[in-house]
Parts: C-alpha cells; sequence; structure tokens
C-alpha cells in the first residue's frame, strides 16, 4: 500500500550530497520533494510546484535565500520557508526572519532535526489556515485569538513573556528545545544576558502550568500530571502525560 503525502516540500541547496540526503530523509519521512540547485532554479520550480514548505539554503551560487524569499513573497507565495545556514550568526537569523523566513537550522545539522522542524512549521500554518485559534497539549489550551491560557478548566495568568514561551514549547510538542533555541524565539535574538533566564522563566511556567490543583469526580483535591519536562544537558519540552485529568 503506497504512503499518503504529508506535503509538498521544495528543497533548495547547490551542494548535491545535501540536496540528496534532505530528498531521502524526507521521502522516507512521507513528503513529496521538489529540488532547485540555485536561486533563480528555486523561483521557477516553486512557482510551477506551489508547495507547502521550501527547505531553502542561505548562501546559493547565484540569488542568496534572503532574495529568493523577498521574490517569492513580492509575488504573493506565502509557503512557509526554513532556512539552511552554513553560520550560526544572529545576523542571519534576524534577516531570514525580517524577509518572511519560518526558522532555520544551521549547517551541520541532523536529518531528524530538520523534520522535526519542518512539522513543527506546517503545524503552525495549518493551524492559522484552519483558523482554529486554540492550541492543545492534554488539557492545556491556548487560545490565540484572546490570549487565554487554561487548564483543567481553570484559567492561567502568564506576562507576555511567559506566555511566548508557552506558545514555543506548545508549537513543538513533544520535541526537546534547547535554551539557546528558546533564546532565539522567545526573546527575538536581542536579550544580552545568559541562558539562565530560560532556566528562571522555565520555573515560573512549570509553578503557574504544573502548579494547578482541581477536584476529581470523587470529591477529591489532586495535583494536575506534569507536562512541562528538562530533558538534563540538552533542553525542555512539553509532552502529554499518558492520562491527563479531565481527558
Amino acid at each position: 500500500m503506497s504512503k499518503s503525502i504529508e506535503a509538498s516540500i521544495v528543497v533548495v541547496d547547490d551542494e548535491p550530497s545535501i540536496r540528496e540526503l534532505l530528498v531521502a530523509s524526507l521521502h522516507f519521512s512521507g513528503f513529496e520533494v521538489h529540488t532547485a540547485a540555485s536561486g533563480s532554479e528555486a523561483i521557477e520550480v516553486i512557482e510551477k510546484t506551489e508547495p507547502d514548505l521550501i527547505v531553502l539554503d542561505v548562501m546559493l551560487p547565484d540569488i542568496d535565500g534572503f532574495t529568493v524569499t523577498r521574490r517569492i513573497r513580492q509575488e504573493g507565495i506565502d509557503a512557509p520557508v526554513l532556512f539552511l545556514t552554513a553560520r550560526d550568526d544572529t545576523q542571519d537569523k534576524v534577516m531570514g526572519l525580517t524577509v518572511g523566513g519560518d526558522d532555520y537550522v544551521t549547517k551541520p545539522f541532523s536529518l531528524e532535526e530538520v523534520v522535526a522542524r519542518i512539522r513543527a512549521i506546517l503545524r503552525r500554518t495549518r493551524e492559522q489556515v484552519e483558523d482554529d485559534p486554540i492550541i492543545r497539549v492534554a488539557d492545556l489550551e491556548i487560545n490565540e485569538d484572546s490570549h487565554d491560557v487554561t487548564r483543567a478548566g481553570q484559567v492561567i495568568e502568564l506576562s507576555p513573556t511567559e506566555y511566548k514561551l508557552l506558545r514555543y514549547l506548545m508549537d513543538n510538542e513533544g520535541r526537546v528545545l534547547s535554551k539557546a533555541q528558546i533564546l532565539d524565539h522567545v526573546w527575538q535574538y536581542d536579550w544580552g544576558g545568559d541562558a539562565a533566564i530560560v532556566e528562571s522563566y522555565i520555573s515560573y511556567l512549570r509553578k503557574k502550568v504544573d502548579g494547578i490543583t482541581y477536584t476529581d469526580e470523587n470529591g477529591e483535591t489532586r495535583k494536575v500530571d506534569p507536562l512541562i519536562q528538562t530533558k538534563r544537558g540538552i533542553g525542555y519540552m512539553i509532552r502529554s502525560p499518558k492520562s491527563a485529568p479531565g481527558a
């Protein structure tokens, strides 16, 4: 039985070995893949195939990835873009988001990370297209329209930064995020301190999200199962427990 296509993706990279690895990994993961080896070819392929997502190298032999993104955005193509950058450079990341990119991966990268990033981006964009303002992990809900946050039916009051952090964790449910990734996405590349700020805000979130008590069907007071997890030496993640109150 043939596997159903999860999404259509255009991979743009001038290095044949990287293109081949990405194509093989994405095909295996259930994606339809088209490729391009230059910026000008990328624009042609993107216009022709109308993909669900574009994996785009920043450094290309003719037109760089940022210029490609500007041009397709000017033409009304709004497919999300995951940049591949050879340098872990803040200016590259800021530029990528400024021109309409959605995320980035620094070379060398793991294929598993690329697939995880792609699925996280597709999840976010498809939720927006479907106009469903609710993001859920177990009994934890965020309403993107009102910015209300609830768990086990109880309202949780969050600061703007706590909200951004929780939203980022929930967008990447089941995936470990490093402190560097969290700093980049939540503090938008302008935080001048160290990663200790992430630990502090994770602690704040835990108290508010995982510190809730509720009354079960027998009238007994119970504490909700923890959703926010620490992977020591790696980072943090949010994941549904096997059973959640009210589920």
